[in-house]
């Protein structure tokens, strides 16, 4: 898994992200190019802007802990077609270049905190979560979606 804290790495991403313009069809699911830049910042939202989204209840929290933290912040790869969070879907159109900026400023600030900023850092979802799985959570989610889009 590469490590989203090291400059080059982050470079990397945003150089894939670059790639993207507006009429960038997706290889597989629906979003459209703007929507998937918009629910890619949701990650990053939830750990810098949290009063944007309503927290999970201590039911959800427990399920959300016990049986998809596994599968977010561990190493294997998403699959094609994996279903979305409520939390995560995107209605309706989104500024295509306002959202690419967001989410290349997130993926810096990210990169230039370190990843000692996120070790036992407090998730929105998982509870404390070390560097490592902060790492995997940001990485897999930035390239199933850049790898849908086909950069």
């Amino acid at each position: 898994m590469e490590n989203v804290f090291e400059a080059k790495v982050a470079q990397d991403y945003i150089n894939r992200i670059n790639k993207l313009v507006e009429d960038t069809h997706g290889l597989w699911g629906r979003m459209t190019v703007d929507q998937m830049l918009a629910h890619c910042c949701i990650t990053y939202e939830m750990v810098y802007e949290p009063e944007k989204h309503k927290k999970p209840g201590t039911i959800a929290k427990f399920i959300l802990k016990t049986f998809v933290k596994p599968k977010v912040v561990g190493e294997k790869a998403y699959p094609r077609d994996s279903p979305t969070a409520p939390q995560f879907l995107i209605q309706g159109r989104r500024n295509f270049h306002e959202e690419k900026k967001r989410l290349i400023g997130y993926i810096q600030k990210t990169q230039q905190l370190g990843a000692s900023a996120f070790d036992g850092k407090e998730s929105f979802s998982f509870g404390k979560l070390n560097s490592q799985e902060w790492n995997n959570m940001f990485a897999k989610h930035l390239n199933h979606h850049l790898a849908q889009f086909g950069v």
